[in-house]
């Protein structure tokens, strides 16, 4: 059976005259397309293009290939718009993925505030650390705090959300004894797979050189708030909990920014449409919690 996909890009390299700017149209690499032309090229037993000096020019076997191509993209836009023309309905599932941390310190309570706004979406809250595969729909949207924006996938559509920034914090009670007089030094407390950032200093506070390890985030929070030591945390959860304060003398430092990702055709549909455009306001709200100058939402 041939690939629908190989297809695709075959034709693209033969509307755009180049492999090159085939890629570019397609959002890939180069060596990607050379290798889907490959693989048709291979099922279907002949070369579709010659390769000369001026660029690539179609074979006999590749003009009779296009013209079937093209009727195969009409078929495909067809069945793409009566489909999706059938999920306009705000009702169905809506999965979305994203950070526990995430989850639990900020975006519940919008995803929440969604819910009781679309009654008929089922929701499906995915809280993972990986970046879910947008293609196969593992998940219809996915948020995630980027440091470079070019590491995601080339086929994601993403909305620029706030910048997010973490500090070191500890307890308040431990902080009131240590300004009391209490010089009792403390263990910097970290996620085990992550261990102390270079950008994170013990700043006036004294600190001892064996640390507190735990492999989640929610445990090196509770660590904290017991007053065990000092730990990094995104300011949306040190700032906004009444329990934690900075540790004097340290700075922030930028986690990444906010991306709220789909891909393709689903990010279309009705209700994935209604929910980006919902948390992206949420966020938008919430700049000075995740920039690290306020300690609560408006």
């Amino acid at each position: 059976m041939i690939d629908w996909d190989d297809v695709r890009y075959f034709l693209a390299a033969a509307q755009e005259g180049s492999v090159r700017a085939a890629a570019k149209r397609l959002g890939v690499n180069h060596a990607t397309v050379l290798r889907r032309i490959a693989q048709l090229e291979q099922r279907l037993g002949a070369q579709m293009f010659e390769k000369l000096p001026s660029g690539y020019r179609l074979t006999e076997a590749g003009g009779e290939v296009l013209e079937l191509a093209r009727e195969m993209e009409t078929l495909s836009h067809k069945l793409e718009t009566r489909v999706i023309g059938r999920d306009q309905s705000v009702r169905g599932v809506l999965r979305v993925t994203l950070t526990p941390i995430l989850a639990t310190h900020l975006l519940v309570p919008d995803f929440t505030d969604f819910a009781r706004l679309h009654p008929d979406i089922e929701m499906d809250i995915l809280t993972t650390g990986e970046l879910a595969n947008l293609t196969n729909r593992e998940a219809d949207v996915a948020i995630r705090v980027v440091y470079d924006r070019k590491t995601l996938p080339l086929n994601l559509h993403g909305i620029k959300g706030p910048e997010v920034f973490g500090g070191v914090y500890m307890s308040r009670d431990r902080l009131d004894a240590w300004r009391a007089g209490g010089q009792d030094p403390m263990r910097w407390i970290v996620i085990s797979m992550h261990g102390i950032p270079d950008w994170a200093v013990a700043g006036e506070v004294h600190t001892t050189a064996i640390p507190f390890r735990t492999s989640d985030a929610a445990a090196q929070i509770v660590a904290i708030r017991q007053g065990l030591g000092i730990g990094t945390l995104p300011c949306f959860v040190g700032d906004a909990d009444p329990m934690l304060a900075r540790v004097p003398g340290t700075d922030m430092h930028l986690y990444g920014t906010l991306w709220i990702l789909t891909q393709g055709e689903t990010r279309k549909t009705a209700r994935v449409r209604l929910f980006t455009e919902f948390v992206s306001r949420r966020l938008a709200a919430a700049a000075p919690l995740l920039g690290g100058s306020s300690t609560k939402r408006d």
